[in-house]
C-alpha cells in the first residue's frame, strides 16, 4: 500500500502543531486536575478517531480497520504504561505540578523509540521469514508473564539506564523548579527531575518493544503502524492523569491485555503458515471484545467488593 510523501510530511507537521499547542497550554506547570484531563483526552481520542476517517477516505475501508485495531491496541497497552509511571512518580516523589512536563518530553522520546522500532520491526518480516514465529513467540510469552505477574519492579536503582545516568552524568540531589538541569556550586548538573524522565524513557521503551511487535502483528504498513501508535501515545498524558488514581479498580484488565498480546503472537505464527493472516476484521472484533469483557468484569467486581 503505496502513502504519498506529502501525506508523511502532512502527518508530521500535524503532530508538532498538536504537541506545540499542548505544551504552550501548560507551560505554567499547573496540578493538571480530572476535568482538564478528561478535557484533554477526549481531545486527544477526538484527534485519533478523526484520523481513521481520513484513512478511510484516502486509503480504503481495510486500512481503516487496520488502523483502528492497532489504535485501540496501543491504547489498551498505554494502560499498563500508566499504572508503572504512576509508581515511578511516587518513587522519586515527582511534584504534581511538575508531572506534565516530564509526560510530555517523555511522549517525545516515545514516539521517537517507536518509529525506530517500527521500521526495524516491518523490515525485519518482509526479509526474513522466520521472523514472524520468533516476535510472535516472544508476544505469546510477553502475554503469559503479563498475566502472571504481580507489581512490577520498577526501582529506578535496579534499571542499568538510570545507575549509568547517574554515574556519568553529575546529578542534584533534589529538585530545582521545573528545570532538568541546574547550576550548582559553579556546574551545570541534571535534577532529579531529569533522572526521573530518563526512569521513564528507559521504561517505555520495554514497553514499545511490546507494543510495537502487537500492532505489527495486525499491519506492516509503516505508515498506518506509525499513525495509530502517535495518536494513541500522544493522549498518554491526559489518560495518566485520568486514570492514575482509578488503575488499582481495573483488576481483570491485566489478563484481557495478556491475551491480546498473546493473540498478537498467534496471528504472526499463523502468517507464516499455511493458514495465512487473520481477516483484519476478525482483529477488531477480538480487540474490541477482549477490552469489553476486561472492563466490565473489573467493574463487576469492584461493585461487589464496596
Amino acid at each position: 500500500m503505496a502513502v504519498p510523501l506529502w501525506a508523511w510530511v502532512a502527518v508530521g507537521a500535524v503532530i508538532i502543531v498538536l504537541l506545540a499547542v499542548d505544551l504552550v497550554s501548560h507551560r505554567d506547570s499547573h496540578v493538571i486536575e480530572l476535568p482538564e484531563a478528561l478535557l484533554w483526552s477526549a481531545a486527544w481520542i477526538g484527534a485519533g478517531l478523526l484520523f481513521g476517517l481520513g484513512v478511510w477516505w484516502g486509503l480504503g475501508g481495510d486500512a481503516a480497520i487496520a488502523y483502528y485495531s492497532g489504535y485501540l491496541l496501543e491504547k489498551a497497552l498505554s494502560v499498563d504504561n500508566v499504572f508503572v509511571f504512576a509508581l515511578l512518580f511516587g518513587y522519586f516523589r515527582v511534584p504534581s505540578g511538575y508531572q506534565h512536563k516530564v509526560l510530555f518530553w517523555g511522549v517525545v522520546g516515545a514516539l521517537a523509540f517507536r518509529l525506530l522500532f517500527i521500521v526495524a520491526g516491518a523490515e525485519l518480516l518482509e526479509r526474513l521469514a522466520w521472523a514472524g514465529f520468533v516476535l510472535g513467540a516472544f508476544l505469546i510469552w510477553t502475554g503469559w508473564r503479563l498475566a502472571v505477574r504481580g507489581e512490577p519492579d520498577v526501582d529506578p536503582d535496579h534499571n542499568v539506564v538510570v545507575r549509568l545516568f547517574r554515574r556519568v552524568v553529575p546529578t542534584a540531589a533534589r529538585y530545582h523548579g521545573d528545570h532538568f538541569t541546574a547550576r550548582v556550586d559553579g556546574r551545570r548538573v541534571a535534577t532529579l527531575l531529569l533522572v526521573a524522565l530518563v526512569a521513564i524513557e528507559a521504561t517505555d521503551v520495554i514497553f514499545a518493544i511490546d507494543s510495537v511487535a502487537a500492532i505489527l502483528a495486525i499491519t506492516t504498513n509503516i505508515f498506518l503502524v506509525w499513525t495509530a501508535t502517535a495518536f494513541a501515545v500522544l493522549g498518554l498524558r491526559s489518560l495518566y492523569f485520568c486514570l492514575a488514581g482509578l488503575l488499582r479498580h481495573f483488576g481483570y484488565l491485566r489478563y484481557g491485555l495478556a491475551l491480546l498480546l498473546a493473540f498478537a503472537g498467534l496471528k504472526l505464527i499463523l502468517a507464516e503458515t499455511p493458514v495465512g493472516k487473520l481477516p483484519i476484521w476478525l482483529t477488531l472484533a477480538v480487540v474490541v471484545l477482549t477490552l469489553a469483557v476486561a472492563v466490565g468484569a473489573s467493574v463487576l467486581a469492584a461493585r461487589r467488593t464496596r
